[in-house]
């Protein structure tokens, strides 16, 4: 379970490290100024619709450590950038073992998260 008011101390942190105010927060993830609001106020809790996009427009936030306080922020981006749409640089590939399964669909991906943050990823190639 996330322990609202930490995970609202680490978003502070890094709007703080990133010089950014909430509304220019809001802006850059995609979100109403209103939702930041809300999310620091302790009214609401992050949704993961909110977390990946905070995962995806800053790419030093870890989201372990945005989640759970465990690891460290800000991290190391390889050669300085960071592109969304390539996730083979986010998740390690596995191919997935055929599996049969009996409503005639296929697999596309399966990530299993340890608790020490690390995953494994595995794709259907």
């Amino acid at each position: 379970m996330i322990n609202t008011e930490d995970f609202t101390n680490r978003l502070q942190k890094v709007m703080d490290y990133y010089g950014e105010s909430a509304s220019s927060f809001a802006e850059k993830i995609g979100v109403q100024r209103s939702s930041i609001s809300h999310i620091l106020s302790g009214r609401n809790k992050p949704s993961l619709d909110f977390v990946l996009k905070v995962l995806s427009s800053f790419p030093e936030v870890e989201l372990y450590w945005l989640m759970n306080g465990k690891g460290k922020f800000p991290i190391e981006v390889k050669h300085g950038t960071h592109s969304p749409e390539k996730e083979s640089d986010v998740f390690p590939k596995t191919s997935i073992p055929q599996i049969e399964n009996s409503n005639d669909k296929s697999i596309d991906r399966i990530v299993i998260f340890y608790k020490d943050g690390s995953f494994q990823n595995f794709e259907n190639s």
